[in-house]
């Protein structure tokens, strides 16, 4: 059975990356994590290390797209004849990280190409839904399939199917452009609901700040995609 690499793209979440790959490795099939750490200013790579995982990092923040991709050339790297499947988690999931097996089993059982987590338990989010709505409304109108969390970035995909969706789309658009990308191309995504949560957004200026960029590179990666 083809074995399944965890890729976590992080930066500055030395507080929480270590229950999150302590969590990721206690997984069914998991045999290999790799943090991504994108040009932290904390202790984000070393203490990844510590709990287990490979590290690889990049010198200046790159982005969450760069980081997707250079954690999966790691892997690829380290691949032997059969490619590991991806599931790429959220570095500050911490010790719910241990809840995505759900994620995992369609993909290694061939019943889907991609699965997308739905989080069960809702965190009170300081946004009012407004980027949600755009990507939810935006891939329906491309694909004709509408996603419940079209945001969630707890995918586990094959290695066919996350070579089809790139180059990788920039910025916050990569989770719209990347469902959008493989449904078109007949791909099989699959929703899944998971008991994971992660650190909710505030309502400060830079929370504000990063849903404006969120609501930009979301709303682009809609348009270049018709």
């Amino acid at each position: 059975m083809t074995g399944t690499a965890v890729i976590i793209p992080a930066k500055d979440e030395a507080d929480r990356i270590g229950a999150t790959v302590t969590a990721a490795l206690e997984l069914a099939g998991v045999d290999l994590v790799m943090v991504v750490d994108d040009g932290s200013a904390d202790q984000t790579g070393r203490v990844a290390k510590a709990a287990g995982a490979r590290v690889i990092r990049h010198s200046r923040n790159r982005g969450k797209a760069a980081a997707m991709e250079s954690g999966a050339e790691a892997v690829r790297l380290l691949d032997g004849e059969s490619p590991r499947h991806l599931l790429f988690l959220d570095a500050d999931l911490g010790e719910t990280a241990r809840e995505a097996e759900p994620l995992i089993k369609p993909v290694t059982a061939g019943e889907a190409d991609m699965t997308i987590a739905v989080f069960v338990t809702r965190v009170k989010l300081g946004g009012h839904g407004f980027v949600v709505n755009l990507a939810r409304r935006g891939i329906e109108r491309a694909t004709g399939w509408t996603p419940t969390q079209p945001l969630n970035g707890q995918r586990c995909l094959t290695r066919a199917a996350f070579e089809a969706a790139r180059p990788l789309a920039g910025g916050f658009g990569v989770e719209t452009a990347l469902t959008i990308d493989l449904v078109r191309k007949g791909f099989r995504v699959r929703e899944v609901e998971v008991e994971m949560s992660h650190r909710a957004t505030g309502t400060d200026w830079k929370a504000q700040l990063h849903r404006a960029k969120q609501f930009r590179d979301v709303a682009w990666a809609l348009l270049v995609r018709g």
